[in-house]
């Protein structure tokens, strides 16, 4: 078939309409995101307009899936490359949408995780300071990460606490508080998109064995965190780790 017999065909208005309706919404979330991390509005209303724009993003999708039908090969239509665009747009909001929804349901309803829920690290110098609620928290944090506990070092705790402080300063947390005579160290992280800020407290113990690391990671704002606190003591657990094999001490 000629381009111009092909141009002759009518554009799928599904295909045009899921296309602007993907790029509104995208650019919906990420200016709700960039106005909240910089103190342009409040985060509660950020995420409204993020909700908002995942609906519309929702709709977009199926408009542009329609739109793909419409203008398929062969079809009495055209705008192919618009459908696809459009789907292309309106993916990855709806697809962080779900993960998010997924997470709230699978995860515990608590944001305040330590790798030693009897006697965890207080936070000394954050806006603040309390101590980990324990209880119930405690409880719902061993049912749902059996797996977070110290880490244990075969080293002296000075040395220990050099690896503490060197992959916190890797990682680019901002650091609050440094006291090496206490074996503590305080930091913040902030998320991506929304500003959102974790704080962190590590505390460095003589052990038998030589040294000990506890981590306590909770979230500033929100009552869930969707198990990121806990994956941040992982992974940060871990860089110790490979970072003193690394070195030898």
């Amino acid at each position: 078939m000629s381009t111009a017999c092909t141009l002759c065909k009518p554009l799928t208005r599904y295909g045009l309409a899921g296309l602007l309706l993907g790029i509104a919404t995208l650019a919906t979330a990420l200016l709700a995101g960039i106005g909240a991390r910089q103190g342009r509005w409040h985060f509660l209303s950020a995420l409204q307009w993020a909700e908002w724009a995942a609906y519309g993003a929702a709709v977009a999708l199926v408009l542009s899936v329609i739109g793909l039908i419409q203008a398929r090969p062969g079809a009495r239509r055209r705008g192919l490359p618009h459908a696809l665009a459009g789907l292309l747009s309106a993916l990855p909001l709806v697809v962080m949408a779900a993960q998010w929804e997924y997470k709230a349901r699978a995860y515990p309803p608590i944001n305040d995780i330590s790798t030693d829920t009897a006697d965890a690290p207080v936070f000394w110098d954050m806006p603040v300071a309390t101590d980990y609620p324990g209880g119930a928290v405690a409880a719902q944090q061993r049912a749902a990460y059996p797996d977070l506990a110290p880490l244990i070092l075969p080293m002296t705790p000075e040395q220990a606490y050099a690896h503490a402080l060197a992959v916190i300063q890797d990682q680019g947390w901002e650091i609050a508080a440094t006291v090496p005579e206490e074996g503590r160290i305080e930091a913040t992280v902030r998320s991506r998109l929304y500003g959102f800020v974790d704080e962190i407290a590590i505390r460095v113990a003589a052990e038998a064995e030589g040294a000990k690391i506890d981590v306590r990671s909770r979230s500033r704002t929100g009552r869930i965190d969707r198990g990121v606190n806990a994956s941040r003591i992982r992974s940060y657990l871990h860089a110790v780790t490979e970072r003193a094999a690394q070195t030898g001490r």
